[in-house]
């Protein structure tokens, strides 16, 4: 027989803010009003707006210092920049809809994964800049131009300083606390992504700047705008894995999925099979099919997995061995 956890008797009227001001509640209390939104929640959603602001500006000085000097790196740069503004604006508005929707009924395990959907998207806009910045780099290391590296290596420097202010606004709120999340919020982590290769990319700009003002490697600029698509060509991969798997449910841990496993197994009772999967960010859901020669009320089983981090719905169903 299948045997579901009871709701949660009391549901709040407000299951966003609720989700954000108090701590986790107890298993399966997320049931009647399907709020899986990540605790950090508002406090991501706010500081992604206000970088995207800080974004858009600097994309407009970084384009026209490229254009005015003719640095390929600057405008790589830029470039790259302008995918951030796009990055930006659709994690933000991911947080916006996720949160809007988190009571809507028409979801079965709610809006949570919305910010999932969202840094696929980004992740797939970061490997576009990289074949960009790619074909760029290569058309101006056949066909170089002459850049004003005085004027071009100060608006570097303030791109970069620009970017690391962002990064750090964007840092994820369990590294700022000493928390650890490994499930962590992946519409955050994409956008930090794109803000952290935007930074690596900047340090490669000014060096391949200076390395044309010094000693006159015009091939520097466009050589090192290469190895910056490179390297975000494998961020991008490697956020398209993440994002891909959330969506897909892969299993998102087997130590949670052991932890399950090894506490449901006690005395007789044999776990005959298990799934595993994420709801939204920090929140994961359950299906435990449990053989005992005995079988105990369904309580006794659900009672194994009480208090334990990340499991926010559980439903079990007990069989005769």
């Amino acid at each position: 027989m299948l045997i579901a956890a009871r709701p949660a008797p009391n549901a709040a009227s407000d299951p966003v803010g609720d989700a954000q001001r108090h701590p986790p509640r107890p298993l399966d209390a997320f049931r009647q009003d399907r709020t899986y939104l990540g605790a950090d929640h508002a406090r991501n959603e706010r500081r992604t707006w206000i970088v995207a602001g800080v974004c858009a500006v600097t994309l407009a000085a970084q384009l026209a210092g490229g254009r005015l000097f003719h640095s390929m790196a600057l405008t790589a740069s830029g470039l790259h920049m302008a995918a951030h503004v796009a990055v930006l604006a659709t994690a933000a508005g991911a947080y916006w809809l996720a949160r809007r929707l988190a009571g809507d009924r028409r979801f079965a395990f709610g809006a949570g994964k919305v910010g999932y959907l969202a840094g696929f998207a980004n992740a797939v806009v970061l490997a576009v800049t990289a074949v960009t910045i790619a074909l760029e780099s290569i058309e101006r290391l056949f066909q170089p131009e002459a850049v004003d590296y005085g004027s071009a290596i100060p608006l570097a420097i303030g791109g970069l300083a620009v970017t690391l202010v962002c990064v750090w606004l964007l840092r994820p709120a369990q590294a700022a606390e000493g928390r650890h999340d490994h499930d962590g919020d992946l519409n955050l982590s994409a956008a930090h992504l794109h803000l952290s290769a935007d930074a690596i990319i900047s340090v490669l700009t000014i060096l391949g700047l200076l390395a044309g003002q010094r000693f006159g490697w015009s091939f520097a600029d466009p050589l090192l705008g290469l190895a910056g698509a490179g390297l975000v060509a494998q961020f991008a991969y490697s956020l398209i894995r993440r994002t891909g798997a959330a969506l897909l449910d892969v299993n998102p841990s087997t130590v949670l999925a052991e932890e399950i496993r090894k506490r449901l197994q006690a005395g007789a009772t044999r776990v005959v099979d298990l799934h595993v999967w994420r709801l939204g960010p920090g929140h994961h859901a359950a299906i435990a099919v449990v053989a005992d020669e005995t079988p105990a009320p369904v309580e006794t089983y659900r009672a194994r997995l009480e208090g334990l981090a990340g499991l926010s719905h559980l439903t079990v169903e007990v069989r005769r061995a």
